[in-house]
């Protein structure tokens, strides 16, 4: 039986274990930081000044030695709106992406996204002191997220204020143009107000495809780009090239549908049966988890 399988035993044990959620330990965390924040900014200054001063990410301090800035600084947050905004992307980007891969490689994408976007400012701030600090806040983290929800499925469907259906690809896309360009020309903050950090933004999106690209799907090479041509092509020729059976297309493969049980196991179950083997649940496209749910089905039909 499929459900026998050492590969099937470690996906049922997997999916037992997604109850536990690190998306909503971690939105518990930022709201109490805030809560800290808010209490010792209304009645505690000294304690709120020392928070900030020794929590938020700012070269002066990283000079000091306070390098455990590259994490605090990514769970403060200057107000309401800064959290609410932060948090609305990390719920609903995480819990896309969390059932994706381990918890483990979650939270390490989550943290390692915002330490690089961290780094990323501060190399900045040592060109234009406009970008050396304070810089706090989640969002060069969540953008990570977002950047390895779009290099895992990039033709996933999201909804953009709630109403307009847009692929995660170009979401990441855009985000990625704004914050390099708010880089190039950055806002001015007001007196005493943390900076916008988009150098961390693209930081911490570089750090989540990064991620994903490498230790997720191991794949060590650059994507490469590219173009192609549209060239008119006659009618017949068209038709003939559609007929004609080469190297790639000999024997086509019939729909699953059309296969016995055996050969559906044979044909479409075993490789990705031996991927998990190799490199983890974690590494299977959303196709190959439905052609698993596939074959639960037909066995249980046996």
């Amino acid at each position: 039986m499929l459900e026998d399988r050492d590969y099937m035993r470690q996906a049922g044990h997997h999916r037992s274990m997604e109850a536990f959620s690190i998306t909503t330990l971690l939105i518990v965390v930022n709201l109490i930081v805030f809560v800290w924040e808010s209490v010792t900014e209304c009645y505690f200054h000294t304690a709120y000044s020392n928070t900030i001063a020794y929590g938020a990410l700012s070269n002066e301090g990283v000079a000091h030695g306070f390098v455990w800035q590259y994490l605090t600084f990514q769970f403060l947050h200057q107000n309401g709106s800064h959290i609410v905004i932060n948090m609305l992307g990390l719920f609903f980007i995480g819990r896309v992406l969390e059932p994706m891969i381990s918890k483990r490689q979650y939270l390490t994408l989550y943290l390692c996204s915002g330490v690089l976007g961290g780094v990323c400012q501060s190399l900045l701030g040592l060109i234009f002191p406009t970008f050396a600090g304070p810089v706090l806040g989640a969002s060069a983290s969540v953008l990570g997220l977002l950047a390895a929800l779009a290099t895992l499925e990039p033709d996933m469907e999201m909804l953009v204020f709630f109403l307009l259906p847009i692929r995660v690809k170009y979401i990441a896309w855009a985000t990625a143009v704004m914050a390099l360009f708010y880089t190039l020309v950055p806002v001015q903050p007001g007196p005493g107000q943390p900076i916008i950090a988009q150098a961390a933004h693209l930081g911490g999106m570089l750090g989540g495809f990064a991620f994903i690209r490498f230790f997720i799907q191991h794949r060590w090479h650059l994507p490469q780009w590219k173009f192609h041509s549209r060239h008119y092509v006659p009618r017949e020729l068209a038709a003939k090239r559609a007929n004609k059976k080469s190297f790639w297309n000999a024997t086509p493969i019939p729909p699953a549908e059309d296969l016995t049980p055996d050969e559906f196991l044979q044909k479409e179950v075993d490789p990705i049966l031996d991927k998990i083997s190799e490199r983890g649940i974690q590494s299977l496209t959303a196709r190959e988890r439905e052609i698993l749910e596939k074959a639960r089905s037909k066995m249980n039909r046996r």
